[in-house]
């Protein structure tokens, strides 16, 4: 038994359960920026100015230093043929998997593309216009990470991008996993570096003599690609500061406590990463608690989930459904799991902060991150407040139409010039006045 966990549930009973809660608040809003201080920061901006100032050296040198991998300039990029290698050698039945979770995120993302919408009338207008080139950044690990290519590159595809750069820290053999090689040419993207981190981050930020900067950048990370992320938003667009996944449960009566455990456990297992479950049932955080100590033992890195448990996780009790999804919305979820039986529709229509919602019991986390369609780029640490999931929506920017004849004009000349007098800015109102003449 896993008795050191019973501290993780609190209930609307005790008298410190609004502090507690906002306590847990804290530790997921303190994880999702890493920790970051101003030393780390600025050891990044330090990394930013020696891509600024040597190049690809500096890629070169930051990639040794950090990853242990001795590369050359001109061994930055994966070649064609690499790509065409991975794909040919991949299990068959591996990329129909794939090619339907790319069938079903495109579907997805080009049915909610707004981005054709080009009205204009009573003289304004929009106009919509694809960004020109994006850079991916793929975590690097041992284990390959397809899914996170799909979910940024394909809905960059949908909104017309024409150039997707993808960069990757050499982590496999000194390279970069061949499955999310072999994704990167199902997906007609030729333009891959196996470099990562903040260095990676510089150079599509300001460029090099290899790799050309990019408009914007998207894509998970460490501290350290994320810190870039942000010091380099200005020069670039980026897509949001994600930090590590996070889950939170709403359950009542109706909700399967083994369940439940299994998902906040999926969450925590990624060391660091935080699972919350609320519920208004004794009974079900009670079962719940119980789930999670017979179930942990049962996983691979049990110790670390435990850790991961205590630390940045937690079971409120609630008095009311009502209060629960206040708080709920205080808290804004990267991912929110609503499991309360035939309610469940119903209290997913009153949240209103959350990245993504699972409605239902069978709607588990895992099936946004690899099949559903919308992406699994979402925001975290509370971020769900005011940032939204990436979609094709994310890669065009608009431009306002104005057109006027003479007619509207000189219907609307009094007025502007008013407006621009009162402001001091004579030469706007001459500019309207001088036209008044024809």
């Amino acid at each position: 038994m896993r008795d050191e966990l019973d501290s993780i549930l609190i209930t609307y009973k005790q008298n410190d359960f609004q502090q507690k809660l906002t306590g847990f608040n804290m530790s997921k809003s303190g994880l999702s920026h890493f920790g970051v201080g101003e030393l780390h920061r600025q050891k990044v901006v330090e990394i930013f100015g020696g891509v600024v100032h040597k190049g690809d050296e500096a890629v070169a040198e930051y990639t040794e230093k950090f990853d242990g991998v001795k590369l050359t300039a001109e061994q930055f990029a994966i070649s064609d043929k690499e790509l065409e290698k991975a794909h040919k050698e991949i299990d068959e039945n591996l990329l129909e998997s794939i090619r339907r979770f790319i069938e079903n995120v495109r579907k997805y993302q080009t049915e909610i593309f707004t981005g054709n919408n080009k009205s204009c009338s009573g003289g304004t207008g929009i106009k919509y216009t694809p960004i020109k080139r994006i850079g991916i950044c793929v975590p690097g690990a041992s284990a390959p990470l397809p899914s996170t290519v799909i979910m940024t590159a394909v809905p960059a595809q949908v909104a017309g991008v024409k150039e997707i750069v993808v960069v990757s820290p050499p982590r496999y053999k000194g390279s970069i996993h061949p499955v999310t090689l072999a994704v990167c040419h199902e997906l007609g993207i030729k333009e891959v570096y196996r470099v990562g981190g903040a260095q990676a981050v510089a150079a599509l930020t300001y460029k090099t003599k290899t790799i050309t900067n990019v408009d914007k950048i998207v894509g998970p990370g460490n501290q350290w690609v994320q810190t870039a992320k942000q010091i380099a938003f200005g020069s670039v667009d980026i897509d949001s500061i994600a930090g590590p996944s996070e889950v939170l449960i709403i359950a009542n009566d109706k909700a399967n406590p083994a369940w439940a455990a299994a998902d906040m456990l999926s969450q925590a297992e990624h060391d660091p990463g935080c699972a919350y479950l609320f519920t208004d049932s004794q009974t079900i955080a009670d079962n719940v608690l119980e789930e999670l100590k017979k179930q942990i033992d049962q996983l691979n890195r049990s110790e670390q989930t435990a850790k991961c448990l205590k630390s940045f996780s937690g079971i409120a009790v609630f008095a009311n459904m009502d209060d629960l999804i206040e708080r709920a919305n205080e808290f804004a979820a990267e991912h929110l799991q609503i499991q309360c039986g035939n309610k469940s529709r119903e209290i997913a229509d009153k949240i209103e902060n959350a990245g993504a919602i699972f409605i239902g019991d069978y709607s588990p986390v895992a099936v946004g991150d690899y099949w559903a369609g919308p992406s699994h780029t979402l925001p975290t640490g509370g971020s769900a407040r005011f940032f939204s999931a990436l979609t094709s929506n994310d890669f065009i920017k608009s431009t306002s139409i104005i057109e006027y004849g003479k007619e509207m004009l000189n219907k609307s000349a009094d007025d502007i010039i008013r407006l621009a007098e009162i402001e001091g800015l004579d030469a706007h109102a001459k500019s309207v006045r001088i036209r008044q003449r024809h």
